[in-house]
């Protein structure tokens, strides 16, 4: 007798080797750990539901760019470079695979990238690396379960690493404790994969075995030779088996019909209820490894995760797009920004998402380029249903004033307003009203000095609220104007003079006064904060640190900036008579 035992693997961590007088390094036991997650993906119905609704979660609607209008010969060329079907397939590597490659095609002279194409990652083993720590180049051949020592292999050089026609950027996250691959980020799941393809395979060959034995055939007139015995089962499976009889028979011979074989069936107690909690487990564990918030997300309906209410679908749906889908869309972004470069193309890129319009999160969406990034809708010149909520959200965020044009413009310098302003609240936070702020129209304090241009704006600061047991003390607008973080030029303030932004905070309750100078009014504990701006060709580095400036170095380049009242840099709370507001 012979039994055999299967057992899961007890450790799925990929083994990385490096091989003396070997060139490239392998992955896995075998060097085929790709292999291993591939069936993984191909046996376990909950890890390929997962795998396959996150890939598609993170391609969406495919990639696009908010300054495609604005850039339209370079949009293009992106669209060239990288096709619908190569970013699917990257995607898919990504996320099954843990990491993807992308061929790099240059034309003759290597100053320019012709082509980016998908490459599969599983035929790919990274060089090894060289004294500088750095990977130079990838070795290339068609199935390494099948590579044998002396098979010729095609090597590859790394991405900015040559001269040569072709190159390979090879895309992957970080992983402590790695460095030439990266396992994939459900790699805590891959026993309960390997452990729910098991039990389908088990209750598969249990069916197609008719689920026992069906038929016991004695044989009491002696043992035949080994020869004789294969001759009778032969001719009786001829008999009895095939597609019309799928059940099966054990053959027994036996001196006579007291020493008979007797079948005695190994019962696992409850073992319905056994099976059914290692699915359920699996199923669990697997989701847990994929972080999925809700099953229902990816089209899967069980009893676990959120219910069918609304709201917490939404919120569900909200955590898994920042927390699972964008890291890998950063990713992927990152990596075509690389390719983009070397074609002297510049764009803001971004994954058009699957998400309801209803279920994306716009709170700190506060410019057009930021929302059409949130919902992936761009107003089209016909309008329709959707533009129209569209545009109000942009007229919104343009009454906001936050918009503070930084790709052309360098904060220099920021200090309480003894110089200069800043910005306040707005009617989309409340009953108090912030004023409007047009940060990037022009003002009677900004300059020009040479080839030098400076904005001088102004800000509501701190930017806290004042707090006691927990609950905000501060009035109404001064929450209102930290709520909404204005940029503010001098003549906007000025012009909140006029309206009842805070009532009954004027001199003997007036509905206006001065908010240039008295800010939130009697006892109020904030100030205006100057922000001094400067003009650049470029977008500035903020790596760089030479890239800030004093004021007092602004002064020196020829800035001369306007001095303000003293009191619009003093707090309320600290002029005399307690801050109590005097007739203007």
């Amino acid at each position: 007798m012979s039994i055999k035992i299967v057992n899961l693997s007890s450790y799925t961590t990929p083994k990385v080797k490096e091989v003396k007088n070997q060139d490239w390094v392998s992955y896995g036991d075998d060097n085929d750990y790709y292999q291993y997650l591939i069936d993984r993906y191909n046996g376990s119905p909950t890890n390929n539901a997962a795998i396959n609704g996150i890939s598609q979660a993170i391609y969406g609607l495919g990639l696009d760019a908010t300054d495609s209008n604005k850039k339209p010969d370079q949009y293009a060329e992106m669209k060239s470079l990288f096709t619908e079907d190569c970013v699917m397939k990257l995607v898919n590597d990504l996320k099954l695979l843990g990491q993807c490659a992308i061929q790099v095609v240059y034309n003759e002279p290597h100053t320019e990238i012709l082509m980016a194409e998908h490459f599969p990652v599983e035929t790919l083993r990274a060089e090894k690396a060289n004294e500088e720590g750095d990977i130079e180049g990838y070795y290339y051949f068609h199935n390494w379960k099948e590579y044998r020592k002396g098979d010729n292999l095609k090597r590859i050089p790394a991405f900015g690493t040559s001269r040569e026609g072709v190159e390979i950027l090879f895309v992957k996250p970080y992983k402590t404790g790695f460095y030439y691959y990266s396992p994939v980020d459900y790699q805590g799941g891959l026993q309960y994969a390997e452990l729910e393809e098991e039990i389908s395979n088990y209750h598969l060959n249990n069916i197609l075995n008719g689920l026992a034995p069906s038929m016991l055939i004695n044989f009491n007139n002696g043992v035949p030779d080994e020869e004789g015995r294969e001759l009778i089962e032969h001719k009786i499976y001829e008999k009895f088996s095939g597609s019309s009889n799928a059940g099966k028979f054990i053959l027994a011979f036996n001196d006579d019909s007291t020493q008979a074989a007797s079948i005695e069936p190994v019962q696992l107690s409850d073992a319905h209820n056994q099976y059914q909690f290692l699915s359920d487990e699996s199923m669990r564990k697997i989701m847990v490894a994929h972080r999925i918030v809700s099953p229902m997300l990816l089209g899967i309906k069980d009893s676990t995760g959120l219910g069918n209410n609304a709201e917490e679908l939404k919120t569900a749906s909200q955590l898994m797009d920042n927390t699972v889908i964008r890291p890998f869309q950063n990713l992927l972004i990152k990596a075509f920004d690389k390719v983009l470069a070397y074609n002297d193309i510049s764009l803001d890129l971004y994954f058009k998402t699957l998400q309801p319009i209803e279920f994306t999160d716009l709170g700190n969406a506060m410019t057009k380029e930021q929302v059409e990034q949130e919902t992936g809708q761009k107003l089209s010149k016909t309008p329709n249903v959707k533009d129209e909520i569209l545009n109000r959200i942009f007229e919104k965020l343009e009454e906001l004033g936050e918009d503070e044009d930084l790709d052309n413009w360098e904060l220099v310098d920021e200090r309480p307003v003894d110089y200069e302003q800043e910005e306040t609240l707005d009617k989309m936070l409340g009953l108090a009203s912030t004023g409007r702020a047009f940060p990037n129209a022009g003002s009677e304090q900004d300059e020009q000095v040479g080839e030098r241009f400076f904005k001088v704006r102004y800000q509501y600061a701190p930017l806290q609220v004042t707090l006691r047991n927990g609950i905000p003390v501060s009035r109404e607008f001064c929450v209102k104007m930290i709520g909404a973080a204005k940029i503010y030029r001098k003549e906007d303030i000025q012009a909140m003079n006029e309206m009842a932004v805070n009532a009954g905070w004027g001199p003997g309750g007036a509905s206006t006064y001065d908010i240039w100078l008295y800010k939130g009014g009697g006892s109020c504990h904030h100030y205006w904060m100057r922000k001094t701006y400067r003009a650049i060709d470029v977008q500035p580095d903020t790596k760089n640190p030479n890239a800030e400036i004093s004021v007092n170095k602004a002064r020196r380049e020829g800035l001369d900036p306007e001095v303000n009242d003293p009191l619009v840099a003093r707090r309320p709370v600290d002029m005399p008579n307690q801050g109590f507001l005097k007739p203007r």
